[in-house]
């Protein structure tokens, strides 16, 4: 298995966060890596690899940010409303 050098790996992860608009969280998982690192290298390292490409992430971390809220709520929602279900 080769191994790709950080550079590699951060212009990997945003273009999956671009094309999926996934969340830090769901990529470091699909990438088997921690959300520390997702959030280093799409925030941090890409600004000096690719400034273009890390202004296009922060858009779609933004717009993460933003609904969190609602996603955290939709997934209580789920929780309780599978219980009541379960309970019946």
């Amino acid at each position: 298995m080769r191994q790709i050098s950080i550079e590699e790996r951060a212009t990997e992860l945003a273009h999956y966060i671009i094309d999926s608009k996934d969340t830090v969280r769901g990529t470091a998982k699909k990438f088997g890596i921690s959300k520390s690192t997702v959030h280093k290298d799409v925030s941090e390292r890409l600004k000096k690899i690719n400034p273009s490409l890390a202004k296009q992430v922060r858009i779609i971390l933004d717009e993460n940010k933003a609904e969190r809220h609602i996603r955290g709520g939709m997934a209580t929602k789920l929780k309780y409303s599978n219980k009541k279900i379960t309970k019946k």
